[in-house]
């Protein structure tokens, strides 16, 4: 276990998107998010069974993008020190540490990654009242994980590796195409960040933890019933041993319902190469939807323009 590591957990995705309205629709009735705080144009989504203020930060904005996302620390001093060590990298920051204005308050501060986007990392931020999720309940308890597109992900894992001490888990490979995932992580949970090589940078696919295997499928089955669109699922991962259901936002964001990612014994673990090719890689259950072009370019994505353009606070 990295005993320096400074990020403790993921806090929360943001998102930017030019029919607000409908999206907060879906991610309130249909994803079952719960809208904590709303403003003109801007709504911050809570996970029932999470203490994090929010889980999903909706913006409503001319173009979509991911605005951001954001990683938890331990306490004030860490996150200076966490921005000190960035700057002296030459890592640009977006904003230096300082009292946040969102939903819960903290201490933070942002910057762009080695692709652009802008991450933020907070300590402080005040414990959201939340409850136990009860046998039965289809709505999600936390943000699981987000994995990002990228055109050079080794570049993209190499940073995150030196400047924030992510942890490579496992690696997903294929014969023709060569390494295509890399699971990261940042505490003893399987993944809270993956990187995949894709054709331009863009967001991947935000997961989000149901209470158990009953809920996860109960979740994805009100899911098709209303009709939204399943991309690849359900099955069970190798990488992380976890189910998935993919399913499409209506601003086409690939999402997802997920339970029982794997912990690690952080001492002992040693990373896998998997190779896809293998089809129960992919899904050991064989019960999804094969892993074709299709379920690939869905989570493609539209391209980012909001590269090295910071969000509104």
């Amino acid at each position: 276990m990295n005993d320096e590591r400074l990020i403790t957990h993921l806090r929360h995705v943001d998102l930017a998107v030019p029919d607000y309205d409908r999206q907060f629709e879906f991610y309130t009735t249909m994803w079952g998010l719960e809208p904590e705080t709303t403003d003109d144009g801007i709504a911050f989504l809570a996970a029932a069974g999470s203490p994090e203020q929010y889980s999903v930060r909706l913006r409503r904005a001319a173009e979509k993008r991911l605005d951001l996302i954001a990683f938890g620390a331990a306490s004030e001093a860490d996150v200076n020190e966490l921005a000190e060590r960035l700057g002296r990298s030459g890592v640009k920051l977006v904003c230096e540490p300082g009292r946040l204005l969102t939903p819960g308050g903290g201490y933070g501060f942002r910057f762009f990654d080695i692709d652009g986007r802008t991450v933020e990392v907070s300590s402080d931020v005040e414990v959201r009242r939340h409850r136990k999720v009860e046998e039965g309940e289809s709505v999600p308890v936390k943000l699981s994980h987000v994995v990002i597109n990228s055109p050079n992900p080794e570049a993209t894992v190499a940073f995150y590796a030196e400047h924030l001490d992510f942890a490579l888990s496992d690696t997903l490979m294929h014969p023709r195409m060569g390494e295509m995932m890399w699971f990261l992580r940042t505490n003893r949970w399987h993944h809270s960040l993956a990187v995949a090589r894709g054709p331009h940078v863009a967001l991947h696919h935000a997961s989000f933890e149901m209470r158990g295997v009953d809920e996860y499928m109960r979740g994805t089955g009100r899911l098709l019933r209303g009709g939204v669109e399943k991309v690849w699922g359900p099955g069970r991962h190798m990488a992380g041993n976890n189910t998935f259901s993919y399913f499409l936002d209506p601003h086409g964001n690939t999402i997802e319902y997920t339970t029982e990612l794997e912990e690690l014994d952080e001492d002992t673990w040693h990373p896998h190469i998997y190779d896809f090719s293998d089809p129960a890689v992919s899904d050991q259950w064989g019960t999804a939807n094969p892993m074709n072009e299709f379920v690939a370019k869905q989570s493609f994505n539209d391209v980012d323009r909001g590269l090295f353009v910071a969000p509104p606070v």
